[in-house]
């Protein structure tokens, strides 16, 4: 006799302490962190390598495939970096903030060349 059980799945602890939101940050930020707790926490349990690996993909995509798709690949690396870099501004030092920036420009950049292929 066989029962239908679920799959267990694996579930990655989440960080200790309380280092999902910003103390003291203005209402706007709190609202971004609130709407983007539910995606970090899904992406927290997927496995680890997903993530990279999905955008990856996306940026070899984008860089291969010539007009619009390719365009759309590389703009949606570039909206995953931005909303990273917006979730991560208050504790960056300025130079991982021009990084950032600098990342997402070049990305949106490579996907305005790619549009015109």
């Amino acid at each position: 006799m066989t029962f239908n059980r679920p799959a267990r799945q694996r579930v990655r602890p989440l960080p200790k302490g309380d280092t999902l939101f910003t103390p003291g940050a203005s209402p706007t930020r709190q609202a971004a962190e609130r709407r983007s707790a539910k995606p970090l926490l899904y992406l927290h349990q997927l496995p680890a390598w997903v993530p990279p690996i999905v955008l990856a993909v996306l940026l070899v995509v984008g860089l291969a495939v010539r007009g619009v798709g390719g365009a759309v690949a590389l703009c949606a690396v570039a909206a995953v970096l931005g909303w990273l870099a917006a979730i991560s501004w208050p504790r960056l030092s300025p130079t991982g903030k021009l990084g950032r920036v600098l990342a997402v420009l070049v990305m949106l950049g490579i996907a305005a060349v790619q549009a015109m292929r």
